[in-house]
């Protein structure tokens, strides 16, 4: 038995249809309706929209953790009160050191660090299931001179996943159009964690909550991007030249431009001060936008400072991911090594910062077609910044 109205199949004895909620019944009808005259009522026989349904291309959330992870010491059981059962060792809460893997060629891990007391990172991802469909990575760091950064950064990040769940618009056909689109979209995500984050602070805070964003949407070859503050997104093909993506609203970066050293720039005093944020008291919302069609394999990362802090420039970055790769005896495709790895590097080089790095394989020739988007943006070629 299927549905008159969407064709789904029915289950025996069904009186509604699960797929559009439409009324099937078994039952014996009613009498027959009498058609409304303008003088009945004043909607009069208007139409009647159709059942709400998801969008094609929507992306599900990552998979829950099967129950609570082994002993980063002994690999042992940890107890509820988060102590191993084997060794003693007390593990960190899950908020202090959290991972997603919502497909085999997806990951992200978000750590505490060693020199920090909490963490104030946050990230949120998607991907479809087969290898270079689609994936969103969202990264987020909570300032810490700000209170409650580290639940306002979870909730910002979550709420922008939200609004990058299904693909994103090609506008009306032209380059210009879709870029016009999409960085629309991209805006509303932004807007969205803001407001996520202004949700959960206290109205009376002295000291409002505020983190900065980096969002990195896979879809096919191309790559599109946007950030406010320092979090970056990288773009590290196997053989070719490493990119950083994103460019950080920073009185670094301001002096990197007015022609001052990187690595002096990036170790001064104010070397992490940011000029762009979110918050209660952000004064400018407004992402910087950009995309690159790639053209051979290798990794989207969107990292926070804590990774980057250690090696800061795509070379540097593109250097560790090669070493973690031919260390790990898995091999260069596996996403949740490669996370791992990233922060171990970051913990063992000083840990002085919350770290996340979240990565997305991409392998050209598996799957390279864009997803069909969303109805109405950001066109190929060399990276675009807007």
């Amino acid at each position: 038995m299927t549905c008159p109205s969407c064709g789904a199949a029915l289950a025996p004895g069904a009186r509604f249809c699960e797929s559009c909620g439409a009324p099937v019944g078994t039952t014996a009808p009613g009498p027959a309706p009498v058609a409304a005259t303008s003088g009945d009522h004043p909607l009069g026989d208007a139409p009647i929209s159709a059942p709400t349904r998801k969008p094609a291309g929507t992306l599900p959330d990552p998979p829950a953790p099967a129950g609570r992870r082994p002993c980063t010491e002994c690999g042992g059981e940890v107890g509820a009160d988060l102590y191993c059962l084997e060794c003693g060792t007390k593990a960190p809460s899950e908020r202090d050191h959290f991972e997603e893997h919502p497909a085999s060629w997806v990951a992200g891990v978000c750590d505490k660090a060693v020199r920090k007391n909490r963490n104030e990172d946050a990230m949120a991802l998607l991907a479809g299931a087969e290898p270079g469909s689609r994936a969103v990575l969202i990264v987020m760091d909570g300032v810490s001179n700000s209170i409650d950064s580290d639940v306002a950064s979870l909730a910002g990040a979550r709420a922008a996943r939200e609004v990058l769940r299904v693909p994103l618009p090609s506008g009306m056909g032209t380059p210009e159009s879709r870029d016009a689109a999409v960085r629309k979209v991209l805006t509303a995500a932004v807007a969205a964690a803001n407001t996520a984050i202004v949700a959960v602070t206290d109205p009376d805070s002295p000291n409002p909550a505020s983190a900065t964003f980096t969002a990195a949407v896979l879809e096919g070859r191309r790559i599109t991007w946007a950030n406010v503050g320092d979090s970056r997104s990288y773009w590290l093909p196997d053989a070719g030249r490493p990119v950083q993506l994103t460019t950080d609203d920073s009185l670094a970066q301001a002096q990197i431009a007015d022609g001052i050293a990187r690595e002096v720039a990036e170790s001064g005093p104010q070397a992490h001060a940011i000029t762009k944020w979110l918050g209660r008291d952000a004064e400018d919302l407004t992402p910087t936008v950009g995309s690159l069609e790639v053209t051979e394999p290798g990794w989207l990362l969107a990292c926070s400072d804590g990774l980057w802090n250690y090696a800061s420039t795509p070379e540097e970055m593109h250097a560790q991911v090669r070493a973690a790769a031919t260390a790990d005896p898995a091999g260069p495709a596996d996403p949740a090594a490669l996370a791992l790895a990233l922060v171990a590097f970051a913990n063992a080089a000083g840990g002085h910062d919350n770290i996340t790095a979240a990565v997305a394989r991409v392998d050209l020739g598996q799957n390279d077609q864009t997803p069909t988007p969303a109805p109405a943006g950001t066109s190929g070629g060399e990276p675009s910044d807007g």
